[in-house]
């Protein structure tokens, strides 16, 4: 699915280099819920926008579905933004002026797909995410954890093979943040999709099937839950993430 090679990336700032990604390789499966933690500095963000294409690699190779996007040119890459991958964003990014339902059906919309089978997909989307009594709503009518559902079913419409989600839950209280967790675990279970989750809440990495934690540019080390309960898996993240900060 996803396959990230010795990606090293670094930034110039007037005479200094300042390398942020420093020969990170991963791997993420067709139906896994996958996680990315790490201090701020780590490179966490960095490594989202590499992968989504909206910042070049120095060095090292990123494929999805066994297509190098190095090698696409600006209209194949804004084509696999649209139709392969699936935005999530912290601050929702919803249009005031849309409803929900309009709101989910926009990237359909921009791709020239908005037939009726992109409307019932929309649907379905609203079904499972427990949005349909508040589908003909505007953003400013409903509430944060709605307005991130919402978010979440839209990334889906036009069924990408990978979710990029960045910070998904940093705006929401502790209830929200369940139900918009909850709504990525539908969208794997239910819908088979696949989600590479940028956090720095220990919380919603807990329900994850994989958590990557990044120091300084590097993969530092790979939890998975196997067996675990979710609080012992949540337990054994906080004491990752501290051993980090001690060290």
């Amino acid at each position: 699915m996803l396959n990230v090679q010795n990606v090293h990336k670094s930034y110039q700032v007037g005479r200094t280099t300042y390398e942020v990604l420093k020969g990170i390789s991963l791997s993420i499966g067709k139906g896994e819920f996958v996680a990315v933690m790490g201090p701020s500095g780590s490179g966490k963000t960095t490594l989202l926008n590499c992968i989504s294409c909206y910042i070049p690699v120095d060095q090292g190779q990123i494929t999805l579905d066994s297509r190098p996007l190095a090698e696409l040119g600006e209209d194949q890459l804004a084509e696999v933004r649209n139709r392969k991958l699936g935005f999530v964003f912290q601050d929702f990014l919803l249009l005031d002026g849309l409803t929900v339902r309009e709101n989910i059906l926009l990237p359909a919309i921009i791709g020239g797909g908005a037939g009726k089978a992109a409307e019932d997909r929309a649907d379905r989307l609203c079904q499972v995410f427990g949005i349909r009594p508040i589908q003909d709503k505007y953003p400013a009518e409903i509430s944060g954890g709605e307005k991130q559902r919402t978010a979440v079913a839209r990334a889906l419409i036009n069924e990408p093979l990978l979710i990029l989600a960045d910070e998904p839950t940093g705006n929401l209280d502790s209830r929200s943040s369940r139900a918009v967790i909850d709504a990525f675990r539908q969208a794997r279970d239910t819908l088979g999709a696949t989600i590479f989750m940028v956090t720095h809440d220990s919380f919603a990495a807990s329900f994850c099937d994989r958590v990557i934690l990044l120091r300084d540019g590097t993969v530092e080390q790979v939890l998975e839950k196997g067996a675990d309960s979710r609080t012992d898996f949540q337990d054994c993240l906080l004491d990752a993430v501290r051993r980090m900060g001690r060290e």
